[in-house]
């Protein structure tokens, strides 16, 4: 290209001077222009300008008078006559003028005229195949098939195998972590060409020298090899071969900070000594530890800074130093609370939005505004649930136990608290700080339902319906239902959380309830309060306790034994209900480690015809042991005793009964225990229950099998005689909620009359 393109120059340099030689000296046939008498010179010539004495040129003035008079011109004009739009008549030739010769023919005609010819000397074309005018088959009569294809097999992508290969890790304890994070080991020793494998290599050298420098060895070098691999044939060798050279480790560690109280509090809980390697996760993690332990000891506004290492390369020594801003000392001072931002606000404006451009009033979104706009709770109530003192040291573990507090009420869409400072002083040079809890109110109604299966209770569906701020602050109303094959009920409670005390429940329940067992069937009414303090899943809590007050109103069927047949009776019962319990279990709904003591205790009267005072007393415990990652043991035992009343004068309803999913599994509802002439179970006054069951979990799955056992006397004594074993397995569908369980158990040495088989479908682990 570079020879034709000066070629083309050489060319267009070569026709100017061939044109000026033309011209320059014309000769017949070379196109110069013939030599003839030379024009006229014109009448009014152009002056020519003349130099001054000075060297100026000067101008003449041009003559600017007409060449031809207007008097003159217009004179000499034809007059227009008629019609000024008619037609131009011809002009006549001038006198004397020689006849025209033939007007010359343009090169676009004489090509016409040559192409007429050449058309003319063509034989003429033959006639058309009447075939093109026959019409077209219709388009259904065509049949299409598809070309037959040549099936080749695809030729196999080509796959190189290789080995990986590390040195020089192994010796500072790094092979692992290598091979986890290694491109080669992930690569699967396959790859598809060896650019490939030797990007990974080259991939796996920089990866080396981080790891190397992350544990102190900061003149690491690594270098990447690929060979065949002679003992395997076909398959390449990656080496990584890395040197680690010598280890640094600390020299001057210098915290640059204000004073601290008590002194040195910030070198102890940064814990970087001299002569400590300079590992990566070391120093960091010893930076993140003050930034942690300082706001528990009354530094809420700590802020770490860069740190800075200098390195010497022939001491292999580095010099530490961190800034750290301290800010002040502070106390607990009081609460301050404001709406923030968040979720049901922005929806809350967008629906007051979209109801003005409709032109509506659009009320659903004023009251999720003026919900929005509402704080949750005033700062009297956040008061309730702080567990620190004003004027205590600051701890930012007591912040996060008010926040995980104000959590657990599941009435915010969001909460944060954080300290401010107020600039007022505090004992022994502290600043007072306030809490500022910036708070979104959440969907205050909550709807919720579940449905269960067992042996001997039927089918069983409860669904309740709560308002969980409806008396404000935590005035909460539930509306619950049950609906059975077996019960039926309908409750109504008010409940006060954290009433007057952090973690204390009041309540007050209304409830009508019926119940067809085959122990007996009862209609009863209940009144009753509470006052507990409970465990919830956000805040576990080791001890908890309930006291209270009972009034039931019941009408139940029994077995009389003076008359030897089944009647009914109303009795009257008070109850003062009594609750302890303890424990250390890892998880409310799903334990795997610890376990939890729960007492109950009674003192009761009953009133038909006369009043009766008894006692019911339960003790049960738990334990949950892991025996593997995925294997949990867990076991129970539990007993019971009614002292003070004989059997036949309690009501049916206040006996104990074993038997079902929460019980003994492998027997019905209330099954065990001594039976009426009529076959049907009458209760007892003691019990006793043991069950243990292998909880084995993969993924969100789980297998248990179990042994349970439990026999239900007629003395106040569990004497342990005549004990009924049931055998089964289980399975476990964990969720976020908990699990939902599925067991199916069968008695072991049956007797008639007694369940075949018994299922057990609910939420939550057997116990």
């Amino acid at each position: 290209m570079k020879r034709i393109w000066l070629a083309a120059l050489a060319g267009t340099a070569f026709v100017p001077g061939l044109a000026h030689a033309q011209i320059s000296d014309p000769k017949p046939g070379q196109g110069a222009p013939p030599s003839g008498p030379a024009p006229a010179p014109s009448a009014s010539p152009t002056p020519t300008p003349a130099p001054s004495q000075d060297g100026t040129v000067i101008v003449a003035p041009a003559d600017e008078s007409p060449i031809v008079p207007d008097d003159q011109f217009e004179a000499a004009m034809p007059k227009i006559e008629g019609d000024i739009n008619a037609p131009l008549e011809a002009m006549p030739p001038p006198r004397g003028a020689p006849t025209p010769a033939p007007a010359p023919v343009t090169q676009g005609e004489a090509a016409q005229q040559v192409k007429d010819q050449v058309e003319q000397s063509f034989a003429a074309a033959p006639a058309e195949d009447p075939e093109f005018a026959k019409p077209l088959p219709p388009l259904s009569e065509f049949k299409v098939e598809p070309p037959v294809e040549d099936k080749v097999a695809d030729k196999k992508a080509v796959t190189i195998r290789y080995t990986t290969h590390e040195d020089g890790l192994s010796s500072v304890g790094l092979e692992g972590l290598f091979e986890d994070l290694s491109a080669l080991e992930n690569g699967g020793g396959k790859a598809a060409n060896s650019a490939m494998v030797a990007a990974r290599a080259r991939e796996d050298e920089r990866l080396a020298i981080r790891l190397l420098n992350s544990r102190g060895y900061y003149d690491a070098t690594a270098v990447s090899t690929i060979d065949q691999d002679p003992k395997t044939p076909g398959i390449v060798r990656a080496t990584i071969s890395a040197t680690p050279g010598p280890l640094y480790r600390l020299g001057n560690v210098t915290v640059t900070s204000d004073p601290t109280v008590p002194p040195g509090l910030l070198l102890r809980e940064l814990n970087l000594n001299p002569g400590d390697p300079i590992e990566a996760e070391r120093v960091q993690g010893a930076e993140a530890n003050v930034a942690l332990r300082l706001p528990q000891q009354g530094y809420p506004f700590v802020k770490v800074g860069q740190r800075d290492i200098l390195l010497d390369e022939e001491t292999h020594i580095g010099d530490y130093a961190l800034p750290i801003a301290l800010g002040p000392r502070a106390v607990f001072g009081d609460i301050r609370t404001e709406v923030g931002s968040g979720t049901l606000a922005e929806q809350a404006a967008r629906d007051a939005e979209r109801a003005a451009r409709r032109g509506e009033r659009g009320q659903r979104g004023e009251r999720r505004q003026r919900r929005a706009r509402k704080l949750v709770f005033d700062a009297d109530h956040i008061r309730v649930l702080r567990r620190y003192k004003p004027g205590e040291l600051y701890d930012v573990r007591a912040v996060d136990d008010l926040r995980e507090a104000m959590i657990a009420t599941s009435l915010f869409s969001t909460v944060s608290v954080e300290p401010v400072r107020t600039g007022q002083a505090g004992p022994d040079g502290t600043e007072v700080v306030d809490l500022l809890v910036r708070q979104n109110p959440g969907r205050p109604r909550t709807l919720a339902a579940e449905l269960g299966y067992s042996t001997g209770q039927g089918i069983r569906l409860t669904g309740s319906w709560t308002h969980r701020n409806l008396f404000p602050p935590e005035g909460a109303l539930i509306v619950a239902g049950v609906l059975g094959t077996q019960e039926q009920g309908l409750t109504t409670t008010f409940r006060r959380s954290n009433a007057g005390q952090r973690d204390r429940t009041f309540q007050i329940a209304a409830q009508l309830n019926h119940q067809d067992y085959d122990a007996y069937e009862s209609y009863t009414g209940t009144l009753s309060f509470r006052y507990s303090r409970d465990s919830t899943p956000i805040w576990q809590k080791r001890w908890t306790y309930y006291y209270g007050a009972e009034l039931v109103g019941s009408n139940e069927d029994r077995w009389n034994y003076n008359r030897n047949q089944r009647d009914r009776g109303t009795w009257l019962i008070a109850a003062a209900p009594l609750f302890l319990g303890y424990d250390s279990s890892d998880n409310l709904l799903n334990p795997t480690r610890g376990f939890r003591i729960k007492g109950n205790a009674s003192p009761e009267t009953s009133v038909r015809g006369a009043a009766r005072p008894y006692a019911r007393f339960m003790l049960e415990g738990t334990y949950y042991q892991p025996v593997s990652s995925s294997i949990v043991i867990a076991g129970r035992a539990r007993v019971g005793s009614i002292v003070g009343i004989a059997r036949d004068d309690l009501p049916p309803s206040r006996r104990y009964y074993s038997g079902g999913g929460g019980s003994v599994r492998g027997f019905g509802y209330q099954e065990l225990g001594p039976r009426a002439p009529d076959g049907k179970p009458v209760g007892g006054r003691s019990f006793n229950e043991f069950a243990i069951e292998a909880r084995y979990r993969f993924g969100n799955y789980g297998i248990v099998p179990f042994i349970d056992a439990g026999q239900v006397y007629e003395g106040i004594y569990p004497t342990g005689q005549n004990i009924r074993f049931g055998a089964g397995i289980g399975g476990r569908l964990y969720t976020n909620f908990g699990p939902i369980r599925v067991d199916v158990a069968t008695p072991i040495a049956r007797k008639p009359g007694e369940s075949k088989v018994s299922l057990y479908i609910s939420i939550g682990q057997a116990f």
